[in-house]
C-alpha cells in the first residue's frame, strides 16, 4: 500500500491559530467556493460517515470552532482532514513529485540522505508523525502530520550551503537526490517568506 507526502508553505503559528478561532467567514468562503471538494470527500467517505463519521463540513466547522469533537475514534480522522484542508487553502502547496506515492521507509530513507548532506536541522520521517496536529485535535491513523518552523527551515538551508560550499558531495541514489532537492526546493520558499515553515500531511 502507497502513502502520500503533501506539503504547505504557511506560518504554522497561523495554521494552528485557526483551530479555535471561530472564523464564520472562512467557512462560509470554504462552504461557497470548494463545495464540490467537500461533497467529493464526503461521497468518498460515504460509508464511514454512515456508520457515525462526521462530514467533511461538519469537521471542519468543529476544527474552526474548537469543539465538539463528538466522533467515535475510529472516525476521527475527519477532523484531521479538515485541519489538512485548512492548510491547504490558506497555504500555498509545494512539489511534492519525490513523494506522491511513497512506499515502506521512503521518508526515512531521504532523512539518510540529508544526513549525508549534514543536514540535521529537519526532518522529513517527522511529516509523517503527530507532531504538527494541534493538541486539540483528536488523532487515529490518518491522517499523520508535521511541521518545520521557519527558524528549522533558516537552519537546514545554511546546513545546505555550508556543504556545498565545502565540496562535500557524498554518493547518493539518484532518487534520493531528486527528493533531496525538491526539500531544498521546500526550504527556499521557506526561506523567502519571514516567519513561514512548512507543514506536511501524510495520508
Amino acid at each position: 500500500m502507497s502513502s502520500s507526502l503533501s506539503v504547505y508553505l504557511i506560518d504554522p503559528k497561523a495554521a494552528r491559530a485557526l483551530v479555535g478561532s471561530g472564523d464564520e467567514q472562512l467557512l462560509d468562503i470554504i462552504r461557497e467556493r470548494f463545495g464540490d471538494q467537500l461533497a467529493h470527500d464526503d461521497d468518498w467517505f460515504s460509508s464511514e460517515i454512515a456508520d457515525g463519521a462526521p462530514s467533511a463540513y461538519e469537521a471542519l466547522r468543529a476544527v474552526v470552532h474548537g469543539g465538539p469533537f463528538d466522533a467515535e475514534k475510529q472516525y476521527s480522522f475527519q477532523y484531521g482532514y479538515a485541519y489538512k484542508r485548512l492548510c491547504s487553502l490558506t497555504g500555498s502547496f509545494l512539489d511534492n513529485s519525490c513523494f506522491s506515492p511513497f512506499r515502506g521507509d521512503w521518508l526515512e530513507t531521504v532523512d539518510e540522505g540529508l544526513r549525508a548532506l549534514r543536514i540535521t536541522a529537519v526532518s522529513v520521517a517527522e511529516l509523517g508523525y503527530y507532531g504538527g496536529l494541534p493538541e486539540q485535535l483528536p488523532r487515529y491513523d490518518l491522517p499523520r502530520c508535521g511541521e518545520w518552523t521557519h527558524e528549522e527551515c533558516m537552519a537546514a538551508l545554511e546546513q545546505f550551503e555550508r556543504t556545498k560550499a565545502e565540496g562535500h558531495a557524498p554518493p547518493l541514489d539518484r532518487e534520493v537526490v531528486d527528493a533531496v532537492m525538491d526539500v531544498i526546493g521546500w526550504l527556499r520558499h521557506a526561506a523567502a517568506r519571514p516567519g513561514f515553515g512548512v507543514v506536511g500531511f501524510v495520508s
